[in-house]
């Protein structure tokens, strides 16, 4: 299973001088993923918004970046806004991010929690399901096809033997599919065939398990081949030293985005009592000590046998020093426990190991 990490960049949006607390994050966002590398994280992934509390719009711009400071970690979006950006460009962003990577890049396309970006580029909120079914259509396309021949949309003008390029080294160059809980999105990820991460950020974790079982059974449905099929979960969380201090670190930060979201979506305020219990050993978040944390990690396997676990620890304000901390933690430490248990029941579960013969 791989991990990785995943964040939005998360700044100040009150500070006075705004381009020097974007240059600030920046630099520090640098740094997490050049460790996040060093320590043998499998991924680092950004999230494209349009928000004065958010520093990365462009995800390919800072993967880019990143990908000359690193060696082996991959470099995803998480996500892109598909719906209102335009497949040709995005695919030539993420083609070039991945020359300068040397095949590390990957798109994670998704319609987006926030709905800034529809309205500053001209799109119809009304349209807000089309434009992505037409895009994503279009995205693999692009990604299939050299020159392409497009004439299915109603939102997108078609394109008509036309070359899109850069093309990636890797070939294809993985597209996956990010939902935040709406069955008919799993269910198209499942019929195309494409990877498929879902946002957990609220309840107890195990209730996303029937999304899974839709996911599998669309695809056989559609003949894909279940070997290819890959699952990923997109959770928040946060790793020290200890459990206390991991709670009380991530607490106030993390606290002050969901109530900050919550107040412009109509949810009720959250509390410390609420956090620890959303903690607990079925809640959605991944806080503590190393050892708590990796035990948390393989129990979620178990209920949803994914190929990847991305943890968002660099939520609000949390001082640059505590992520470094935690990502520390988390490759030398929560890594090594996590790849040993699961690699050993995958052993078990195929018969694997040295000599042995795959089971029947």
């Amino acid at each position: 299973m791989e991990l990785g990490l995943h964040t939005f960049g998360d700044v100040d949006a009150a500070a006075l001088d705004k381009g020097a607390e974007g240059a600030r994050r920046i630099r520090d966002l640098l740094e997490e993923i050049e460790l996040a590398d060093q320590v043998g994280l499998d991924v680092f992934g950004l999230g494209e918004h349009h928000r004065p509390d958010y520093v990365v719009s462009s995800p390919a711009v800072v993967l880019a970046a990143a990908a000359a400071r690193t060696k082996t970690i991959r470099l995803t979006s998480a996500v892109s806004v598909l719906s209102s950006d335009d497949p040709v460009r995005v695919f030539q962003q993420f083609s070039t991010l991945d020359l300068i990577s040397n095949g590390r890049a990957e798109i994670m396309a998704g319609r987006g929690s926030f709905i800034e970006s529809f309205p500053l580029f001209g799109y119809d909120l009304g349209d807000y399901d089309q434009l992505f079914t037409e895009k994503l259509d279009l995205l693999l396309a692009i990604r299939d096809e050299e020159i392409v021949t497009w004439s299915e949309g109603q939102l997108r003008p078609a394109i008509n033997g036309r070359g899109v390029y850069p093309r990636p080294l890797q070939d294809p160059l993985p597209v996956w599919i990010a939902v935040g809980g709406t069955p008919q999105s799993v269910a198209r990820a499942g019929a195309l065939g494409l990877p498929l991460a879902v946002a957990i950020i609220g309840g107890e974790y195990p209730r996303f398990a029937p999304f899974f079982n839709l996911y599998r059974e669309a695809a056989r449905r559609a003949g894909q081949d279940a070997a290819k099929l890959k699952t990923s979960i997109n959770v928040h969380g946060f790793i020290a030293d200890t459990t206390e201090t991991a709670a009380d670190q991530f607490y106030g930060p993390q606290a002050e985005v969901m109530n900050r979201i919550g107040r412009e979506r109509g949810w009720g305020p959250t509390s410390r009592a609420h956090f620890d219990q959303s903690r607990g050993p079925l809640g959605n978040l991944f806080v503590g000590e190393p050892e708590l944390v990796a035990e948390k990690i393989i129990a979620a396997h178990q209920v949803f046998g994914m190929d990847r676990f991305l943890l968002q620890m660099a939520i609000g304000p949390m001082p640059h020093d505590q992520i470094m901390r935690g990502i520390e933690l988390y490759g030398t430490k929560v890594a090594p426990i996590v790849r040993k248990e699961v690699g050993a029941v995958r052993k078990e579960l195929t018969g694997g190991g040295d000599g042995a013969k795959p089971a029947a």
